[in-house]
């Protein structure tokens, strides 16, 4: 029996592409907008997952040390400015700020993962290092931009609320943490949920491919595991990081919501 998944030939990936008729024929009859943006996404989809595939196999086989950082910055950089984007923050004041946060949400879990828990002897080893990597950023990015849209859009709605405690004498870390307790809890309940159903309402992504890998299923079960708990504590440090290391651009110094920061 094989212990590789079974591959998927070139007419069996287009014929994936049908399954888009059913969504397709919702937005057309109905005429909702959202032809535009869902095709130019399943193209970028395609293409980029298609460009990293050929990159991967040339780093996997290459598996050096060096070439491996480099795509881990390159995907940093990236969360980096979509974060920003998706966060309607501009990017000058917050750019590098929010580049530590996720680098050290990233690395800190990612390395005691690989050499703690796993006892990795190659701790840069590509086919650990790239995949685990992604999955921890990936996590803390959609919850960053949960975190600091939650952050920012509550101080502008409650401003009256914020400048009240500031006039009774609060600092500015006693005046916003009511704000960064709302945007903590708002960027971390989404993960807690999905620990907490995983594998009765669906198999997670990387148990899945470990499994259709020839992996028994009890290992699988093991690395899910060790993943989840990766990815919260990434999720947990890069969130909470991200909010008090743009506190000092965020604000003027009297303690005003510096309005130049939004888009």
């Amino acid at each position: 029996m094989s212990t590789s998944a079974l591959d998927i030939g070139t007419i069996g990936l287009l014929l994936g592409y049908l399954l888009l008729l059913f969504p397709l024929a919702f937005i057309l009859f109905y005429r909702i907008k959202l032809l535009k943006p869902l095709t130019i996404s399943v193209v970028r989809l395609t293409v980029q997952l298609l460009m990293v595939g050929l990159y991967l196999q040339l780093v996997f086989k290459l598996n050096a040390w060096w070439l491996n950082i480099l795509w881990l910055v390159v995907m940093l950089v990236v969360a980096d400015v979509s974060l920003l984007n998706a966060s309607r923050l501009r990017l000058r004041p917050f750019l590098f700020p929010i580049f530590v946060s996720l680098t050290i949400g990233t690395c800190i879990p990612l390395v005691y993962l690989l050499g703690v828990i796993v006892r990795l002897p190659n701790l840069l080893d590509a086919r650990y290092f790239i995949p685990m990597a992604g999955m921890i950023l990936g996590n803390s990015l959609r919850a960053d931009i949960v975190g600091l849209s939650t952050f920012f859009s509550s101080l502008r709605t409650e401003e009256k609320s914020y400048l009240l405690a500031l006039s009774q004498g609060a600092t500015l870390s006693e005046a916003v943490r009511p704000f960064l307790q709302k945007a903590y809890t708002a960027s971390l309940a989404p993960t807690i949920a999905t620990m907490a159903t995983i594998g009765i309402v669906a198999l997670p992504g990387m148990m899945t491919g470990i499994i259709l890998g020839g992996t028994d299923p009890f290992v699988a079960i093991k690395y899910q595991i060790a993943i989840m708990m990766a990815i919260f504590s990434g999720t947990a440090l890069a969130v909470i990081l991200g909010i008090l290391l743009t506190l000092k651009t965020s604000f003027d110094r009297y303690g005003v919501l510096d309005p130049d920061i939004l888009k």
